[in-house]
């Protein structure tokens, strides 16, 4: 009985930590947001042949970005797009919609982005002035061009 008892206890822990808001410097990959999105509209994972599809597109498209803006391809953050594929604080709108894609919510709503932030919020809110929803809990918080912040919902402590 008392195992049973501090198994429902554990459990009850775990369910709470859900629901948790994490803040963050970098936040999904672009296959992270292509996995949860392929998930959501097939009821399936992508094949190794759509997957390396979906990755040679996305090596296309970050060559042709690239090689479009030479000040950024000899910058440290080139790294992001090269090796990582992850959206990071400081990064522009096009090079946030070059990995993720278009978000699947964009909200200037006050009001939706401070529930979305929950204890972060007066942090978050100094800056963010539109928050752009991904699949997986991610917010992306921006300040006119610029990914100011990052909060995720529901993920293990990062």
């Amino acid at each position: 009985m008392a195992v049973l008892g501090a198994t429902l206890a554990l459990a009850g822990c775990a369910t709470g930590k859900a629901s948790e808001v994490q803040r963050a410097t970098e936040g999904p990959t672009a296959e992270e947001i292509y996995m949860a999105r392929f998930v959501g509209d097939y009821g399936r994972l992508p094949t190794f042949d759509e997957t390396l599809a979906f990755r040679a597109a996305l090596d296309d498209r970050v060559a042709a970005y690239l090689s479009r803006r030479p000040d950024l391809s000899t910058s440290t953050r080139a790294s992001q797009f090269t090796f990582h594929r992850r959206a990071a604080v400081g990064m522009t709108r096009d090079e946030v919609t070059l990995l993720l894609a278009a978000p699947s919510v964009r909200t200037d709503d006050v009001e939706r982005m401070a529930t979305t932030a929950k204890q972060f919020w007066p942090a978050v809110g100094q800056n963010a002035r539109e928050m752009w929803v991904y699949p997986g809990g991610w917010s992306l918080y921006f300040d006119g061009d610029r990914l100011v912040d990052i909060t995720v919902t529901g993920k293990p402590p990062l």
